[in-house]
C-alpha cells in the first residue's frame, strides 16, 4: 500500500467534521505503512472550473482534443490510477452530491477512458481498489431517526461502479447541526464503525 486519495468537498475545508475523520483514517493506516503517500484535492478552497462546449464536443470524437478541461480530467483520472485507497468526504446537499462533488465526478466519468459502454451497459476500465466515502449531514437520513431521503448514496455507488470501482464503503455523521453534543455523539459513532473494518482496525476510538 503506497498512496491514498482523499477527495475533500465540503465548502469547509479542513474544518469539515468528514474531512477531519478521514485524515485520522490516514494516521491510522501510516502506523502500518509509514511511507504511505496522501494525495489531497480539496474541492471546495480550489474548486474545478465548470465543463465546457469544447469538453463537450470532444467527449463525441474519438480523435485526440486538446480542450484545456481535458487536461484536468486526465491529471484527476490519474490520482485515481494512482491511489490503492480512495477516501470521499463529502456532506449531503439538498438530499445528494454537493456541486463541486459532481463536478469531479463529471471529469472523472469519462468514456472511452474510465468507463467503456457497449450492449450490456457500461463497464468500468479502473481497477478495483477499497473505497470508503465519509457523509456529514445535518439532518438524518439513514436510521430510526431519518426524515429525508438520501439520493446521494445510490447515485454515487453507481458512479463508482461505473468506474469499476466496485465495493464502496458509506459511514455516515448525522445529526451535525444539533450542536456539540451530537457531533461528538456522530463522530464517535463513525469512528467505532470504522474500527470494524480490517483496514483501520485497531481505529482508536478516544
Amino acid at each position: 500500500m503506497n498512496n491514498v486519495l482523499l477527495i475533500n468537498a465540503s465548502p469547509n475545508g479542513l474544518v469539515s467534521h468528514a474531512n477531519q475523520l478521514a485524515l485520522e483514517l490516514v494516521d491510522t493506516l501510516r502506523q502500518r505503512h509509514p511511507r504511505l503517500e496522501l494525495v489531497e484535492r480539496d474541492l471546495g478552497t480550489h474548486p474545478l472550473p465548470p465543463l465546457g462546449m469544447d469538453y463537450a464536443r470532444g467527449l463525441a470524437t474519438t480523435t485526440p482534443f486538446d480542450a484545456a478541461e481535458f487536461e484536468i480530467s486526465e491529471t484527476l483520472i490519474r490520482e485515481l490510477e494512482r491511489c490503492d485507497i480512495l477516501l470521499i468526504a463529502t456532506p449531503m446537499h439538498n438530499f445528494t452530491l454537493p456541486a463541486a462533488l459532481k463536478l469531479w465526478v463529471d471529469y472523472v466519468l469519462r468514456i472511452h477512458r474510465t468507463f467503456s459502454s457497449g450492449p450490456e451497459g457500461k463497464t468500468g476500465l479502473l481497477s478495483n481498489r477499497a473505497v470508503y466515502v465519509l457523509v456529514g449531514s445535518g439532518g438524518f437520513h439513514q436510521g430510526e431517526k431519518a426524515r429525508q431521503p438520501d439520493f446521494l448514496t445510490p447515485y454515487l455507488r453507481q458512479v463508482l461502479g461505473t468506474l469499476g470501482l466496485l465495493d464502496p464503503h458509506f459511514t455516515y455523521l448525522q445529526g451535525l447541526v444539533f450542536g456539540e453534543e451530537a457531533v461528538k455523539a456522530a463522530i464517535q459513532d463513525s469512528r467505532a464503525r470504522l474500527a470494524l473494518e480490517p483496514l483501520f482496525n485497531p481505529l482508536i476510538c478516544a
